[in-house]
């Protein structure tokens, strides 16, 4: 990471791999009612056949409707646990060292974020997205605090993460990303999944090409570094 690292740039080294892991947690949980005990700390998922307990988790922050604020969680009058709020105390530290407004300042204005976002589900979406950047963690839990307040919460259990990458599920979470997703470098998104789902990356040229288990893609951008086409194929399971 360097110097000149941005919020956006953030957002966009997240896209794709929160949103395969996003994917996979509805998966996962199907159906289902949360419950969480700050105190204790305990997060659980209560599913059709079972109830998941989370081996960990951290409260990022909650966002709420009336001062159009998100709040994070280690600047909160409430006193949570210290384990609980330390991977967002943690993402202070890194916006300070960075000079990221967004992440280390105590509250921040829903309008000051990408798209100006008015609603709370969105804007407590977008510090998640760079919370996941940073931490390394990429399956999070969005939930309704009461009173339109949304409490974001990075989740951890061993049923959460992905499966081997695979070319079909690859080349959906890529289309998938390109057609709804806000990403503002797609080149730079593109290659932080390659990199980050262990993929073959090769973004040194003008196209990009992005490689895994028995599948490659070429991805072809425009003057403006925008997609502009991907051609993908299956390849020989051999010799990587």
């Amino acid at each position: 990471m360097h110097n000149s690292l941005t919020f956006t740039d953030l957002l966009d080294d997240a896209a794709l791999l929160s949103l395969e892991h996003q994917v996979h947690l509805e998966e996962v949980l199907g159906g289902h009612s949360w419950q969480v005990d700050l105190q204790q700390p305990r997060f659980d998922f209560a599913c059709a056949t079972r109830t998941i307990t989370c081996t960990a988790f951290h409260l990022l922050g909650s966002a709420a409707p009336g001062p159009g604020t998100w709040l994070w969680a280690w600047a909160n009058p409430s006193g949570f646990p210290e384990a609980v709020v330390a991977a967002s105390a943690r993402l202070r530290d890194f916006g300070l060292q960075y000079g990221i407004q967004e992440l280390a300042s105590a509250e921040v204005p829903f309008g000051a974020l990408p798209g100006a976002p008015t609603e709370a589900h969105l804007a407590a979406g977008l510090l998640t997205e760079a919370a996941k950047a940073v931490t390394g963690r990429w399956t999070s839990y969005n939930g309704d605090a009461g009173g339109g307040t949304r409490a974001a919460f990075l989740v951890e259990h061993p049923d959460f993460r992905l499966p081997p990458p695979e070319p079909a599920r690859v080349m959906r979470v890529i289309q998938q990303a390109l057609a709804g997703l806000r990403l503002t470098d797609h080149r730079r998104a593109l290659h932080s999944y390659a990199v980050k789902r262990g993929l073959g990356a090769d973004f040194a040229g003008e196209q990009g090409r992005i490689t895994g288990p028995g599948f490659e893609a070429v991805v072809e951008f425009d003057g403006y570094g925008r997609v502009a086409g991907i051609r993908a194929g299956l390849s020989a399971p051999h010799g990587g």
